[in-house]
């Protein structure tokens, strides 16, 4: 299916600036929940972020102030009688994220309300994580009959076992407020609610503004190391290490700091389109 990224999408907006991607959750009436007619153009966006050279970084949020996303649209699910139509692998059924979407480039994601459910994919999955101080963060699965599992272990990677232990086994009761998760280690910093698109901006940009390709082998090293032992982990971080130093930003990052200006990063040509 071709989705054109330039027209209106279902409950997404996506705009690009200073080599940056922006993917709003935009169903403010519907508390931003997440709609079987979404998942087309959401892959499209994350292919266009994962294939697009120009593209450095992305920030995703959401519409409002209330919610995030309280993630699958249930009354849609309770129509269609289920989440999906089928029963395909995980590889072919989950794109919310980027790293569903094999997307190497860095995601911050400014939580600006609730998330719970799979609109915590958006969380668990993102490398920097901004909240605003009225932010809550709880899981839902269970309440609906639904099993937390893909959300839930991107929650154990990034909180104590019990806290997402917690989360998971008593769904709507326990409500995790940011402040809590930040000292947790869920949420990366939080901020008021009139400084968040502000705060990840800034983010983005501090990123954007360095080497594309030594960024991406970084974002690989430390991902892949959650799943390795320590030993392996530095092996394969070493081997990246090596591959980078034939790579132009190798030689231009020193050369523009001895000549005292900014670095022009060489940017790959487009890859053709999965």
């Amino acid at each position: 299916m071709t989705i054109d990224l330039t027209g209106e999408l279902p409950g997404l907006i996506y705009e690009k600036r200073d080599h940056i991607a922006y993917i709003t959750i935009d169903r403010p009436d519907r508390a931003n929940t997440l709609h079987s007619s979404m998942v087309e153009p959401i892959k499209a966006i994350w292919a266009e972020v994962r294939d697009d050279p120009w593209i450095r970084c992305s920030v995703v949020t959401a519409t409002g102030d209330r919610f995030f996303s309280t993630g699958a649209d249930v009354g849609a699910v309770a129509s269609r009688g289920g989440v999906s139509a089928g029963k395909r692998p995980l590889t072919e059924e989950v794109h919310w994220s980027p790293r569903q979407n094999r997307v190497w480039k860095p995601t911050v994601t400014a939580v600006n309300g609730m998330v719970a459910g799979a609109g915590l994919h958006f969380v668990v999955d993102a490398d920097i994580i901004v909240a605003a101080e009225t932010a809550v963060f709880l899981d839902t699965h269970v309440n609906v009959g639904m099993v937390g599992a893909i959300e839930n272990i991107g929650l154990a990677k990034r909180l104590p076992l019990g806290s997402a232990l917690r989360m998971t086994l008593c769904g709507k009761k326990y409500r995790m407020p940011a402040q809590r998760a930040y000292e947790l280690g869920l949420v990366d910093e939080v901020v008021p609610a009139d400084k968040l698109l502000e705060t990840a901006d800034e983010i983005a940009h501090q990123i954007a503004a360095n080497s594309p390709a030594a960024v991406q082998l970084s974002m690989q090293c430390l991902w892949a190391s959650l799943e390795m032992p320590y030993t392996q982990s530095l092996e394969y971080a070493w081997a990246l290490l090596r591959m980078h130093w034939d790579h132009p930003d190798f030689k231009e990052g020193p050369r523009a700091f001895a000549e005292k200006r900014d670095p022009v990063w060489y940017e790959d040509p487009p890859r053709e389109p999965h």
